[in-house]
């Protein structure tokens, strides 16, 4: 039922998290004041996974679907660099991140990682690609590690020491991330030949942190400081700092170490937390540090792009980097998803949006998607990033919107042969089913209204018995059902089973 998650596919059992943020609207950051511009600098793209300002002054782009581009963003007139044949596209796997090196005109090489698949493996490859004659040439494959279906990662930075820093996720196996000796769940370090560097944590060995599930953006701040943001499951989406030979906790901690059994483990082992989380999930993907001075009032802040909220928000950091003071919303579901980010010399913005990805937004794609959009300061008419007032939704509508729709829509269609429609399904019609599936989750292939889905739903036993009869409530008594309430006490015999 509720949030079937193609990427969560571990659910925490016996594990009841019930604690005051879990339930606050993620809509309570402050809306922006100052009025925007935005534009289109380049549109009828396929999921701009990564954006980067480029050394020729052109915003350097990947697609999901395998090609590398750049669009002058001026004149909005496009490149292609090259098609990466072998790039297997399937639900969030394809080409991903791309860094290019700093020292671009005596090292002209360019960065990608992107999955492949031969028979019924499936790989994540690492590639440098050198750049000669306005194409990218002479790949060499740095490094190949397993992938699966989802949680692949991925994000790859320069660090200031000129080393490749290469997150990659936790490949959907729930061993990988604790495990040092896999390279799935980790932040890696390297040399631009692929090799591990002397001064590396473990001798020999590319790992540079672990406990990751799945990091989807990756930035250097001010004091040497390296961000990423990380899906969580059905809670604790994070922003963490990249600290040298840390563990970050995943599976065994989601967040913060706050619960009985998180606890235990971190009594045991040394853990470092995040300097924000997100419950409900947001689905926090690029990011980028700003310092320039165009957004005087965002300089020294870390910009966050989201694909569940559809939103950009500022995080303002305290002096010292490591502590978030404010989030505002400054770009809000006007454009749909939002993956990327990147900022120019000038100080402008730039967003790619992800509308023809994997999981669509209700309304979403539009004929012009994918697009990059360039963001500047505007006037009072140019304004687009307020967000609307309206009256304050019904709980069981409001838990739905923040746990459910990303997956199951608000309209509660779903999406074709990946998430199923709740509309007279047998799931929602049997009361005590629906409710074993939001306290238990599921994993594998389910028949729904005659057709078959391959389901991983995390389960939702860390909501109150009254949020979770509320939720369940809605979805019986919405998108066509006419079915009877769940009440909070047979939510709670069924927690007792």
């Amino acid at each position: 039922m509720v949030v079937y998650r193609l990427a969560a596919v571990l659910f925490v059992t016996g594990m009841l998290h019930f604690w005051v943020r879990q339930n606050e609207p993620q809509r309570s950051v402050t809306p922006v004041d100052t009025p925007l511009k935005v534009s289109i600098v380049a549109s009828g793209l396929n999921v701009p996974w990564e954006i980067i300002w480029g050394p020729d002054n052109q915003i350097w782009f990947t697609e999901q679907s395998g090609m590398i581009s750049k669009v002058d963003p001026k004149t909005g007139v496009k490149t292609l660099l090259t098609k990466i044949d072998d790039v297997y596209r399937y639900r969030s796997l394809g080409l991903l991140g791309m860094a290019i090196h700093p020292d671009f005109k005596r090292q002209p090489f360019v960065f990608v990682d992107y999955m492949c698949k031969k028979d019924s493996v499936i790989t994540t490859r690492l590639v440098r690609f050198t750049y000669k004659n306005n194409k990218l040439t002479e790949p060499k494959i740095l490094l190949e590690i397993p992938a699966h279906t989802g949680h692949n990662g991925s994000r790859i930075v320069f660090a200031p020491d000129g080393k490749l820093m290469f997150a990659t996720g936790d490949a959907i196996t729930i061993t990988n991330a604790q495990n040092t000796n896999s390279l799935n769940g980790k932040v890696l370090r390297m040399n631009i030949d692929g090799t591990a560097p002397a001064d590396n944590p473990i001798k020999g060995s590319l790992v540079w942190s672990w406990g990751h599930r799945n990091i989807q953006g990756l930035t250097y701040g001010a004091n040497g400081l390296l961000y990423a943001s990380e899906h969580g499951d059905a809670l604790e989406d994070e922003l963490n700092i990249i600290q040298k030979g840390s563990n970050y906790g995943w599976p065994k901690v989601e967040g913060f170490c706050d619960q009985p059994k998180e606890k235990q483990f971190c009594d045991s082992i040394k853990i470092v937390e995040p300097i924000k989380s997100w419950t409900p999930t947001i689905a926090p993907a690029g990011i980028a540090f700003y310092n320039k001075n165009l957004f005087p009032e965002w300089k020294n802040a870390i910009l966050l792009t989201t694909l569940k909220e559809s939103d950009l928000r500022i995080l303002k950091p305290d002096q010292t980097g490591k502590k978030i003071v404010s989030e505002t919303i400054v770009v809000d579901a006007k454009y749909g998803r939002l993956r990327d980010i990147c900022i120019g010399p000038d100080g402008s913005i730039y967003v790619s949006t992800s509308n023809r990805d994997w999981n669509p937004a209700t309304g979403f794609p539009k004929p012009a998607d994918d697009q990059i959009l360039r963001i500047t300061p505007g006037k009072a008419g140019d304004q687009v990033a307020q967000i609307a007032a309206s009256p304050e939704a019904p709980k069981g509508q409001r838990l739905y919107n923040q746990y459910c729709a990303s997956c199951h829509k608000q309209n509660g269609e779903g999406v074709a042969e990946v998430f199923p429609p709740l509309r007279e399904t047998a799931q929602v019609k049997d009361k005590e089913q629906l409710i074993n599936i939001v306290l238990n989750g599921l994993s594998g292939k389910i028949e729904v209204s005659g057709k078959s889905y391959d389901q991983h739903m995390p389960a939702m036993s860390f909501l109150k018995d009254s949020d979770l009869a509320e939720v369940a409530t809605y979805v019986r008594q919405n998108f066509g059902n006419q079915l009877s309430a769940v009440s909070e006490q047979e939510v709670k015999a069924a927690r007792v089973k």
